[in-house]
């Protein structure tokens, strides 16, 4: 069946077959599957035959919120690389289901917190009034995603050099550069929240680097989170912000992506999609650091497409939402490819901090090294760790290293790790590694032995862990900002473990 045939118009048809089969397996409340009552075309007239297979293999909660997804759109013309990417998520979401912890990829992240709330899309652009409140501390060029749309009035964008083009799809200047963009539009299929991000999205930001272009200073994203509910009231705004960067043959870009929300414990969930696809011989700096409310959901994909000779290093630091989970997959489609990952994650309340990382080797002479840490101070607090490396037979002479260390500094705090390294290749260069615990208490010692208190020797050694990761950060005062912002999270909750 193509993907033309399977547009939301099809969903409703699926729907009413549901609705229709006598099977109490089958019997759903009509209220659960009314997709898109604004019928814009004639419903499909495909024979019964047909429809009912995908009917039996869909869930009705992941219809309804794409219906509810779909039904926040814009009506006005949709560039036709998105109305792909929405044709193609409408189909996958036929055969997806609201992840449990009886899934192995979900089995330690719990995310009935997002199924058990009034799920509402954001469907307006926000008004330049609404800004009054958004810092914009940044020497770089930017650009603002509130509530997953473009704030041009709140992004500068100078000094760029000439052919790099950021901002929105439908406003790339020519033909070619579209039709560029179209050839890598839904070649990767993530889970669920891939798909729902696809069908909800109501822009894409397009980020490109022509052939052999150098961007001497990083760009810097800043999804802000506006729109959120109070704690307590079971509503969860969503907003599903969608960035396409392709930097072609030997070109050059840093990329900062910084999430923030609004101080306290608002809620609302950002699910948002972030696309690299890295030419022969180009380079991709990436910096993510995620500090938003405690009360939020923070779900995001992260894909990287390398070809031969490129490089790719990621730098990311996460500290807030109530669930956070980043799943990151990297292909290296060509030989000589370079990819580097550093990760810190931070739980000092109630949260999951969650990364699931799966990295694809498939040519000689590749290499990645990847480093994960976490801290958890909390006694609810968990942090969650699943990444594979998986080298394939034709890689050979790859060197491939996964380091994965936690620290916990509170009885009852939890982590999970699950580091995963696949071999089928036979001249390789690869390792990994995995280690749990709290302060060592012959380094305590070493500090009191010259003097200085627990506290402060506790302060140091826990700094020093993170700063590791922190000091990778490539820009000085998005460096100073992430240590600024952990000292704030942790010195009550290390005073607070001593007494």
């Amino acid at each position: 069946m193509s993907a033309s045939t399977l547009t939301p118009i099809l969903l409703q048809s699926i729907s009413t077959q549901l609705h229709s089969l006598s099977s109490p397996l089958f019997h759903f409340p009509t209220s659960r599957f009314s997709f898109n009552r604004k019928l814009k075309h004639p419903i499909s007239s495909k024979p019964a035959s047909i429809l009912t297979p995908h009917a039996a293999l869909s869930d009705p909660f992941v219809l309804q919120i794409a219906e509810t997804f779909e039904d926040s759109l814009s009506s006005s013309t949709t560039p036709s690389p998105l109305q792909k990417l929405r044709d193609s998520s409408s189909e996958s979401l036929l055969s997806l289901s609201w992840p449990t912890r009886k899934d192995e990829p979900f089995r330690f992240t719990d995310t009935s917190f997002i199924k058990s709330s009034e799920i509402q899309p954001i469907t307006n652009p926000p008004q330049d009034s609404d800004f009054s409140g958004i810092s914009l501390d940044t020497q770089l060029p930017y650009l603002t995603i509130i509530d997953g749309y473009i704030a041009d009035s709140l992004s500068g964008l100078s000094g760029l050099p000439d052919g790099v083009f950021v901002g929105s799809l439908s406003k790339l200047p020519s033909d070619g550069m579209v039709k560029r963009v179209a050839e890598f539009v839904s070649n990767f299929e993530g889970d669920l929240f891939w798909s729902l991000n696809g069908v909800g999205a109501p822009d894409m930001v397009v980020v490109y680097v022509p052939e052999g272009c150098r961007v001497d200073t990083h760009l810097h994203l800043r999804y802000c989170s506006m729109k959120g509910s109070d704690f307590g009231s079971n509503k969860l705004p969503v907003s599903n912000p969608r960035v396409l960067v392709l930097v072609e043959k030997g070109g050059e870009v840093g990329i900062v992506e910084e999430f923030v929300g609004e101080d306290g414990n608002k809620c609302y969930w950002t699910n948002s999609v972030t696309e690299f696809i890295i030419g022969e011989g180009a380079s991709v700096n990436h910096s993510y650091i995620q500090t938003q409310s405690l009360g939020a959901a923070n779900i995001k994909w992260t894909s990287v497409r390398q070809d031969s000779g490129s490089t790719y290093k990621l730098v990311e630091f996460s500290s807030g939402g109530k669930l956070s989970r980043h799943n990151l997959h990297v292909q290296q489609v060509g030989p000589d490819t370079v990819t580097e990952l550093s990760t810190l994650h931070l739980s000092i309340n109630d949260q999951t901090q969650d990364l699931h990382s799966s990295l694809v080797l498939d040519h000689p002479r590749g290499y990645t090294n990847q480093l994960h840490k976490c801290i958890v101070a909390h006694p609810h607090g968990q942090a969650v760790f699943d990444g594979n490396v998986k080298v394939n037979r034709c890689a050979q002479q790859t060197d491939a290293g996964q380091l994965t260390r936690s620290l916990l500094l509170v009885p009852q705090a939890t982590v999970n790790v699950k580091p995963n390294l696949q071999i089928i290749a036979d001249d390789v260069k690869c390792s990994h590694g995995a280690a749990i615990s709290d302060l060592e208490l012959d380094q305590l010692f070493y500090f009191q032995a010259r003097g200085i208190d627990q506290v402060t020797a506790r302060k140091a050694l826990v700094f020093s862990f993170g700063a590791e990761v922190i000091e990778r950060i490539p820009v000085a005062s998005l460096r100073e900002k992430a240590k600024s912002h952990i000292s704030e999270l942790l010195d009550p909750t290390i005073e607070n473990s001593i007494t």
